[in-house]
């Protein structure tokens, strides 16, 4: 059995989580700032990280990345179309706020180009493409354990915003409707903000999503 825990981190607290088994192995899933206080954090755990997966590369989900990654020498996982959002504060978001000091981030080391299986350490997932909020935005999918990571695709009572980089709202519902929540109804979501929330609920009460 899996553990997940949540760390909200950086100055919009986007949700961290850190995925981890009982061989001590871990996956951190969006570091997106606070990079020390995260790495203290998992060492403290006793934690031994094998990847750091990303949902997308908004600067929000990313900030913390080369602090993680260097500390542990661990690769990064994102999908191809945002390769370039890493190191573009204008993509990334961080450049259109001048509170937020630019976020600009080494390459990944893994590039997603299509949905698969992806077995990583003693982890087995599966990645889904779920365009929309951003053009390679993806939802990682722990079925056996019951649990979806989402980003910023599905939220509780609500679905993400699309009026950045790249959004459609169009792409956005239809990676809602036909990979979100197409998985087993009492599947946990884990969303880029706030609260988990669980398919079922989704489907009855999101009045976003009430007749899509």
């Amino acid at each position: 059995m899996l553990n997940i825990r949540t760390y909200p981190l950086g100055p919009v607290q986007a949700n961290c989580y850190l995925v981890s088994n009982s061989d001590k192995e871990c996956l951190v899933i969006d570091p997106g700032g606070e990079g020390d206080k995260l790495v203290r954090q998992i060492r403290a755990l006793n934690l031994n990280p094998v990847g750091i997966l990303l949902t997308h590369a908004h600067f929000d989900h990313i900030a913390a990345v080369d602090t993680v990654r260097d500390s542990f020498k661990i690769p990064v996982y994102l999908h191809k179309k945002e390769s370039s959002w890493l190191k573009d504060p204008m993509k990334n978001g961080s450049g259109r706020y001048a509170e937020i000091p630019d976020v600009i981030i080494s390459p990944a080391d893994y590039l997603i180009e299509k949905e698969k299986i992806l077995e990583l350490g003693n982890f087995k997932l599966e990645i889904l493409h779920t365009p929309g909020h951003s053009p390679g935005s993806i939802s990682f999918v722990f079925e056996d354990e019951g649990f979806a990571i989402v980003g910023d695709t599905l939220f509780e009572g609500s679905i993400g915003r699309t009026d950045l980089e790249e959004g459609n709202s169009k792409l956005l519902l239809a990676s809602i409707h036909d990979k979100l929540l197409t998985l087993d109804e009492e599947t946990i979501i884990y969303p880029g903000h706030g609260n988990p929330t669980r398919v079922d609920i989704e489907m009855e009460q999101n009045p976003f999503l009430n007749g899509f």
